[in-house]
């Protein structure tokens, strides 16, 4: 990791929070790897007794496979880790900073939502070590699962502390400025909201007690309501905003938020149709599954066309990604290629092959798993080329806070 993460004071933006984000996000993309390729009887997730079981009767082709999902898992968890602790310790320092004070009274106060995002992003990356570097998890998974739901809570309960804040202000004094809200940047709480909300509905998936996958299932649907009320307010408001004044130039990587937002909000509602199953007695199918997946892709692939075709006019990646520019909005590119990738997967196992449109492992469904490691790649390139590019160089201020 060739490069130094440097003290910024008043320069700091909430939104580096973002690049920590999406090397965890990566992570994800290197487990579904063991998650769909190697076989784990007895629970709906992969854990090292299925790997090791897995490393050492396959090939020299499941080995390698292998070997690159764990050092990528332990690559991008361990970037992951660094720059949360460094954002942690950035933010902490901003918020006694005149900046911070301004940020807290304009349109950017939910640049804050950031933070309980990356920390719920943090809590599935631990899950994710455990199950794949831990010996004999799954014996006690049963006690971690309450513990995950009163992490994934009190996470919640901070983003609602820091939307309390945002809409008392806004509601009852004024002043949001929706000229300044021509792109979708005030998404970003229902981002955090649908984090959370699969992070709770793990344990309505995995759990084999009834009492823990009902209490799992209430408290997800909980934010992912929250998530789908507050995403679609602000949907609405960014793209009036745009229609008149056009979208913001820093700001525009928002315009394909919505992409990971269907991501996490799919996974969440596949874990809590395989809640239903097991515990109380809901027979939903896979045709449900590829329905919803199908309709989810499709919802992707047209904000993928919205934002490409804004992004490319604007210049915005000749700009920030291959040019000079530095913005720390420009991390919000990496969730997307990220997203998207992850939900190909999913579409393709619970989806295409479940209701036996392809054959697991045909030449069909290897043309599809290429697309998704494509993303991944793309993805892992964008996100070595923005850590160099804002962290490597001496002066590392951004131009302007994206967010507004």
């Amino acid at each position: 990791m060739p490069f130094r993460l440097p003290a910024m004071s008043e320069r700091y933006t909430p939104l580096y929070f973002l690049a920590a984000l999406g090397a965890g996000g990566l992570a994800v993309t290197f487990f579904l790897y063991l998650m769909f390729w190697i076989p784990h009887p007895g629970q709906s997730v992969p854990v090292f007794e299925d790997i090791a079981a897995a490393f050492a009767a396959g090939g020299l082709g499941v080995k390698a496979m292998i070997g690159l999902a764990y050092a990528g898992i332990a690559f991008f968890a361990v970037l992951h880790i660094r720059l949360l602790i460094w954002n942690l310790r950035e933010y902490a320092g901003f918020r006694r900073t005149v900046a911070y004070s301004a940020l807290r009274s304009g349109n950017a106060e939910t640049q804050l939502l950031a933070v309980p995002l990356t920390l719920a992003m943090a809590i599935n990356v631990g899950f994710i070590l455990g199950l794949v570097f831990v010996p004999r998890l799954w014996s006690v998974v049963e006690y971690l699962f309450p513990l995950a739901m009163v992490a994934f809570l009190a996470v919640g309960g901070y983003a609602f502390l820091l939307l309390g804040d945002f809409f008392g202000r806004v509601l009852t004094k004024g002043g949001f400025d929706c000229a300044r809200n021509n792109s979708f940047s005030q998404m970003l709480p229902a981002f955090a909201l649908s984090m959370v909300a699969v992070g709770l509905s793990a344990p309505a998936s995995m759990s084999v007690t009834p009492l823990t996958a009902g209490i799992s299932y209430i408290a997800s649907s909980f934010f992912m309501v929250s998530a789908v009320i507050l995403g679609a307010v602000a949907l609405f408001l960014g793209f009036r905003s745009m229609m008149e004044h056009g979208a913001n130039e820093e700001a525009a990587p928002t315009l394909w938020v919505a992409i990971p937002i269907m991501t996490v909000l799919s996974i969440a509602m596949l874990r809590q149709s395989h809640g239903l199953h097991v515990h109380f007695a809901d027979h939903a199918g896979a045709a449900e599954s590829f329905t919803m997946l199908t309709n989810m892709v499709a919802v992707q692939v047209l904000f993928g066309l919205f934002g490409y075709v804004v992004l490319r006019r604007l210049g915005y990646f000749a700009r920030y990604v291959w040019g000079d520019l530095r913005s720390p909005g420009s991390y919000a590119l990496v969730c997307p290629g990220v997203a998207l990738s992850v939900l190909l997967q999913f579409y393709l196992n619970k989806g295409l092959v479940e209701v036996g449109l392809l054959a697991k492992f045909s030449p069909a469904y290897w043309a599809i798993t290429a697309v998704a490691l494509v993303l991944q790649a793309a993805s892992v390139w964008l996100v070595l080329r923005l850590n160099a590019k804002h962290f490597a160089a001496r002066e590392t201020a951004p131009r302007v806070a994206a967010a507004e």
